[in-house]
């Protein structure tokens, strides 16, 4: 891994400034989008059609901007871990935008930085900030202030 951050649950305060990152590439297939429209009930022709999308400015299927979001849990695994933890939870996002698309088929990977780690009643809660990047594009395709709990 290029840049992996590893630390132990007490030693959470140490981090705070640090980054991760970036993670491998991933390939998102259109079987995977066509499968998250089903389960989230968002058929919007732009992410499953690829005749409609073909006359869009995308020019082809885009990823739904939340399928991108939820591969932050196994994409990160790969760059970030607590460990020595009873529990860790995902608290939710201070921010989140989705500043260009994510084109069928391209690649993807995250990186961070932990913006800020607060003791809270049995643990610490940490904000890092990760960011997805599509290969070949220069604008990321989410940007997330995440929070995060993690309990001794």
């Amino acid at each position: 891994m290029a840049n992996k951050l590893s630390t132990a649950v007490a030693d959470l305060p140490s981090i705070a400034g640090k980054s991760f990152g970036p993670s491998e590439w991933r390939v998102i297939t259109q079987d995977e989008v066509n499968r998250y429209a089903d389960l989230s009930e968002d058929h919007n022709p732009i992410h499953i059609d690829p005749v409609a999308a073909a006359a869009t400015p995308f020019g082809t299927t885009i990823v739904h901007g939340y399928l991108t979001l939820s591969l932050v849990v196994p994409m990160m695994a790969e760059v970030f871990e607590v460990t020595g933890m009873s529990m860790g939870i995902n608290y939710g996002l201070n921010k989140l935008r989705f500043p260009a698309p994510v084109p069928v088929g391209s690649r993807v990977r995250v990186s961070g930085v932990v913006e800020s780690v607060t003791e809270v009643p049995g643990g610490y809660q940490i904000e890092p900030t990760v960011t997805f990047e599509v290969e070949g594009s220069s604008k990321p395709a989410v940007v997330a202030e995440m929070v995060l709990r993690y309990y001794l």
